[in-house]
């Protein structure tokens, strides 16, 4: 901010304290409800003295208002030069750390790693913290050469390729200590942005209950601000935990992250609050574990994905508010499990989803509870399994969902309540068995199934027209 010249400085706290004593006074006459003041009195030697004693005061009144504006004045120059004087160290400090990011030697490299976080943690302001951040995960993105083999004609090149993974590693570790720190406090990056876009995680990479393990952590992270993004990340190998994360403000995107080996956990993750991407993602090797998580606001978007390969689990998750999209998406491999979820709340749409290959379960998962929206499906190769799932609330579409190959089986559900609507599906193809389901025949099934039933489409005895 600005200073006034003094002079302006002055002339505005005169008139300020002149008002202010006028405002005083005339609050002090009109509450002692003085009428007239006595012309007639004579000027006394006490009067006089009191008069004298007036004048003193008002003269040091004044000269106590000067110094106070100067002291102020002070004070802010003071400030001022003391953030500048921060901001040049903080240059400075931030140039040598940028330097040393550039040394052929790995390990000056880690130095000036350790040295821009530290430079982040005592940033004078949220927009130099930024920059130090920016900086560090621009050096995760830069292209490097892959490990050449440990061989006997490669081992300096070996050696070199694992020195400088470390650093790359040691970047994630740091990124991942200060995003488990609560917000607001001291090394705390939460709320800034991250920028991983393009990223490559070939090995361990453990993002969750770090305290204990070891590797790199993002040990329980919590992402309540800022924008966070993987896309186009690539998980190749090892293991990548946000095994207890929570996404709870701001965006985090995946989109166009390909999953191709190793393992990446988002079990007991919370996504209560942030908007979660994982658009044109491809998971195709390895398997990606989102057990018992839950998805309780905002969005979460699969669509467009492409499960090819590899597994995908959402074993035990809990779908109880938000919007989760997976329309769209593409499931032509591998293996994709909803066993045990429970759908309590907010919208799952998988309308327009093509289930080409591979294996989609959702065996015991409870439907009871906000909407799940298959319309537009195509089921035509590999098998979906709705066994032993529970129909027992909200709202469950099937519409014009199209079941022309592959294999899908609705054994031992069990219809007892809410809405499940099959109108305008399509049975021209495939295995469709709801063998041993219980409970009211689904709404619209019967007419998309058409008569006489498809010998491809298994009904109970009990919902057959001739049974009445």
């Amino acid at each position: 901010m600005r200073l006034w010249k003094v002079g302006r400085a002055l002339t505005v706290a005169f008139i300020t304290a002149v008002m202010v004593a006028g405002g005083v006074f005339y609050g002090l006459v009109v509450l002692l409800d003085v009428q007239e003041i006595d012309h007639t009195a004579k000027l006394d030697a006490k009067t006089l003295f009191d008069l004298v004693k007036l004048s003193f005061g008002v003269v040091a009144g004044s000269g106590a208002l000067v110094a106070l504006v100067v002291a102020y004045r002070r004070q802010r120059v003071d400030e001022a030069g003391a953030h500048r004087e921060a901001t040049r160290l903080h240059t400075e400090r931030f140039s040598q750390a940028v330097d040393k990011l550039g040394s052929d030697s790995p390990a000056v490299r880690l130095g000036g790693v350790h040295a821009l976080a530290g430079l982040a943690d005592d940033a004078p302001d949220d927009s130099q913290r930024q920059t130090c951040i920016d900086v560090l995960c621009a050096y995760l993105q830069l292209p490097y050469t892959p490990d050449p083999g440990d061989g006997p004609d490669h081992q300096e090149e070996h050696h070199r390729y694992l020195a400088l993974r470390k650093v790359r590693h040691t970047i994630l570790r740091l990124i991942g200590d200060h995003y488990r720190r609560p917000r607001g406090s001291h090394r705390s990056w939460q709320g800034c942005d991250l920028d991983l876009t393009g990223v490559t995680i070939d090995s361990d990479m453990n993002f969750a209950r770090a305290v204990f393990s070891s590797g790199v952590t993002f040990a329980r992270a919590v992402f309540s601000g800022g924008n966070v993004y993987f896309g186009d990340a690539k998980f190749s190998g090892g293991s990548v935990s946000f095994n207890g994360a929570e996404f709870a403000g701001g965006s985090v995107t995946f989109n166009g992250a390909e999953f191709a080996g190793g393992s990446v956990y988002f079990n007991g993750a919370e996504f209560s609050g942030s908007d979660v991407y994982f658009g044109n993602a491809k998971f195709s090797g390895g398997s990606v574990s989102f057990i018992g998580a839950e998805f309780s606001r905002d969005t979460m978007s699969f669509i467009g994905a492409e499960f090819s390969g590899g597994r995908v689990s959402f074993f035990g998750a809990e779908f109880s508010g938000g919007n989760v999209y997976i329309g769209g998406a593409v499931f032509s491999g591998g293996s994709v499990t909803f066993d045990r979820a429970v759908f309590s709340g907010g919208s799952v749409v998988f309308g327009s989803a093509a289930f080409s290959g591979g294996s989609v379960t959702f065996d015991r998962a409870v439907f009871s509870g906000g909407d799940v929206d298959f319309s537009g499906a195509a089921f035509s190769g590999g098998s979906v399994d709705f066994s032993s799932a529970a129909f027992s609330g909200g709202s469950v579409t099937f519409g014009a969902t199209e079941f022309s190959g592959g294999s899908v089986a609705f054994g031992s559900v069990l219809f007892s309540g809410g809405d499940v609507d099959f109108g305008s599906a399509e049975f021209s193809g495939g295995d469709v068995d709801f063998d041993r389901a219980a409970g009211p025949v689904p709404r619209g099934l019967l007419d998309a199934v058409g008569s006489p039933v498809p010998a491809t489409v298994v009904l109970p005895s009990s919902w057959l027209p001739h049974s009445g």
